[in-house]
């Protein structure tokens, strides 16, 4: 039999067929190549593989900072890495999702493998029930430490990292906080004693040694105070937006550090989830890489 008489004008019917096969196959491989890719990475896991545990103490009320000592006198020394003493650190199951439960019996934390830089990070909190000492009778409190570089313990509670700190507190959630020698320009007004984000106030540093103490309050408590809540936060270059339910509580530029007096960029590093003597959840907790800041939040830093 001559090919000819297979694909040839001697068989149209089947050269029809043929070609109408081949033009389906373009389409759906045209359609998948044109469909926008989902950049996002989740970083929760049920064996948390993409995590890193640290625990320090239980502290005890009436701690000013000092290195925790027994009885006896004696310096007591943190629990220290991947060890997660009494399951402080666990991952459940809700609708056939994996939610991290943080107990916050012990300081400590959780942190990435890996490191970070120029990125949206999407995640949802909500409080347990849980409080221990030396908060019992504080708001409960937790956090997200970003762009966290060097070792755990070198901050006022010995536990986490050189860091940015994005609060993660009752009626004060986006707030910043500085870790060891960070600093951040806000701007920012006083009320009374206090110092609260503003997008038309003064740029004020923020930080060890910038006289101005190291914490600012968020813009607006945009918390829903009975179940989960989205937080976000989107960092460019030296630049952050935190964003709490959909609203911008706090802008934040000239992210830094101090060594020796000398202040360097802190622009990059391991993302911290804080166990802070409260009960909390985390879930949906996801990663992107961005290559500028979004323009909608470009007003804020003007």
């Amino acid at each position: 039999m001559n090919s000819n008489d297979i694909f040839g004008p001697s068989n149209p019917i089947l050269m029809k067929k043929l070609v109408a096969y081949f033009c389906v196959c373009l389409f759906f491989l045209g359609a998948t190549s044109f469909q926008p890719k989902d950049d996002w990475t989740n970083l929760l896991d049920k064996k948390l593989s993409k995590w890193e545990i640290y625990q320090s103490f239980r502290h005890k009320l009436g701690y000013k900072g000092e290195a925790p000592k027994d009885e006896n006198g004696n310096l007591i020394k943190p629990i220290g890495y991947n060890i997660n003493q009494d399951n402080v650190f666990s991952v459940i199951e809700e609708e056939g999702k994996p939610v991290l439960h943080i107990d916050g019996d012990i300081y400590g934390c959780l942190f990435t493998k890996q490191d970070f830089g120029n990125y949206d990070l999407k995640l949802k909190v909500k409080w347990g029930d849980k409080k221990y000492v030396p908060r019992v009778k504080e708001p409960k409190d937790s956090g997200v430490l970003y762009h966290s570089q060097g070792e755990c313990g070198v901050e006022y509670w010995r536990t986490w990292m050189l860091s940015q700190e994005f609060q993660v507190t009752e009626a004060g959630m986006g707030d910043y906080w500085s870790q060891a020698s960070s600093r951040e320009d806000v701007k920012a007004v006083e009320r009374g004693n206090d110092y609260f984000f503003d997008k038309d106030g003064t740029l004020t540093p923020f930080g060890s040694g910038t006289g101005n103490g190291g914490f600012c309050h968020a813009g607006v408590d945009a918390e829903n105070k009975n179940g989960w809540n989205e937080l976000e936060l989107i960092t460019y270059g030296d630049k952050s937006i935190r964003i709490v339910n959909g609203k911008v509580v706090m802008a934040l530029s000239n992210s830094r550090y101090v060594v020796n007096g000398i202040e360097k960029p802190l622009i990059s590093g391991k993302i911290q989830l804080q166990s802070e003597a409260a009960e909390v959840f985390y879930k949906d907790i996801k990663i992107k890489s961005i290559s500028a800041m979004p323009a909608e939040y470009a007003q804020y830093f003007k």
